[in-house]
């Protein structure tokens, strides 16, 4: 008698256990991808023996996923049959399978949130613990803070925990995204537990230099802001929102205006500043070569082989469209560009219904559109962090048509998940 009474218990502490310890996994997994000093960086070692324990488990990918490993698959496809076209192959295997490996990542993240909605704000807090220690290596390296601090900086610009500083910037915005949200939106009394993390990230992608970094983070920090106040049709709260940011661009304008007091960071800032750099629109630059690279790519329909534009031209593609076509071929670019066109547009299509993890797709979405836009002045098909992003994406997605299809059915719709606090109105 006493053991069948016991038994839920101990069944219900083991279901326990295997969640705290699946969240653990999650939460270890995105920690990791903020340091990349090296390959094969921890992030990638410990992602494949995660999607592989998770896959021999019982890894479930929904109906509403499927597509995302199928437009994804398809696109590594492209780039099988780009290789089969090179004289002389080099490590370009190697190339695509880590393109594959990043692929199903975003598969994974996707899967395992629509299964588990409590791990959005797991994922969050990991990344903002692991976007703030690695903004803390690269502002001490570039103020040589200690011994050894340069190896976190490059071309002296703050790179922390990353091999470049251009991907080290784009990492931090979700972070800064996120927390800038919680200051416009959170508890008047948790502002400064928001704010001291933000002005920190914030100083870090100023000092990685990267003119994309700083477009990015300002249209996506603008996108977002706006979607909070279309998401909310309070007029208090409206002001509330327009107020804190009118507070944020106001302390993070002084941050940087104290900043700029300090000659070095002045003169590369303004060397930096300019919207076209001599390697942009010089004779062979930038965006010569991406004339080049279409007039290629119409040449070459299977492509021309995983960066050989780079050893053809002395340059890499520097624009992800073109990397599409002449890396992975037309059948790469056409995966490539459904699959961003229907997070965009199935992503957006979820950011005015109101679900516990709203607040979580719309810093994702904002990240995921500045990124597709950036695109457009460099690659980003290695980047482990915006397979992560469109991975946070298309579980919201999955949530909202399983939610759809219990409607549909008549069944009752599954209960709140109180993930955030709701905002507070003034």
């Amino acid at each position: 008698m006493t053991a069948a009474i016991l038994a839920p218990d101990r069944s219900a502490i083991d279901a326990r256990l295997v969640s705290l310890l699946a969240a653990g996994a999650v939460s270890l997994g995105v920690l990791l991808s903020g340091f990349v000093l090296f390959e094969p960086a921890p992030y990638e070692l410990y992602m494949a023996g995660l999607i592989g324990v998770w896959a021999f488990l019982g890894l479930r990918i929904s109906r509403a996923v499927t597509p995302l490993l199928a437009l994804l698959v398809l696109f590594n496809i492209g780039g099988m049959m780009s290789v089969l076209q090179m004289d002389d192959v080099k490590d370009t295997p190697m190339y695509i399978a880590v393109s594959l490996f990043l692929a199903f990542t975003a598969v994974f993240f996707a899967a395992v949130v629509e299964r588990k909605p409590t791990l959005y704000p797991l994922i969050f807090k990991a990344w903002i613990v692991a976007a703030t220690f690695t903004s803390v290596l690269g502002v001490a390296g570039y103020f040589h803070a200690f011994p050894g601090a340069d190896m976190f900086t490059k071309y002296t610009r703050a790179a922390g925990a990353f091999q470049d500083p251009n991907v080290f910037g784009p990492y931090l915005t979700l972070p800064a995204l996120w927390l800038m949200t919680r200051i416009m939106t959170g508890r008047i009394a948790d502002m400064a537990k928001y704010a001291l993390p933000l002005l920190f990230i914030v100083f870090a992608i100023f000092l990685s230099f990267s003119r994309g970094a700083w477009g990015l983070f300002a249209f996506a920090a603008l996108i977002t802001t706006f979607m909070l106040l279309l998401q909310n049709r309070s007029p208090a709260f409206r002001l509330r929102i327009l107020i804190m940011a009118m507070v944020a661009v106001a302390l993070i304008a002084a941050a940087l205006v104290i900043a700029l007091q300090i000659p070095a960071i002045a003169d590369l800032f303004f060397a930096r500043a300019k919207l076209v750099q001599d390697y942009d629109g010089a004779r062979l630059g930038r965006f010569a070569r991406h004339a080049i690279g279409f007039l290629m790519a119409m040449e070459n329909p299977l492509g021309i082989g995983p960066l050989e534009f780079g050893l053809k031209l002395g340059e890499d593609t520097h624009n992800m469209w073109l990397k599409a076509l002449l890396d992975y071929g037309w059948l790469g670019f056409a995966a490539w560009t459904i699959m961003i066109v229907w997070t965009l547009a199935g992503g957006f299509r979820i950011l005015f219904t109101r679900t516990p993890w709203q607040a979580y797709v719309t810093c994702a979405w904002a990240a995921v559109l500045g990124h597709v836009l950036l695109g457009t002045v460099i690659d980003t098909d290695h980047w482990r962090h915006f397979y992560l992003l469109i991975g946070l994406v298309w579980a919201g997605m999955a949530l909202d048509y399983r939610a759809r299809l219990t409607r549909a059915s008549g069944n009752a719709p599954a209960p709140r998940l109180p993930l955030a606090p709701e905002p507070q109105a003034l």
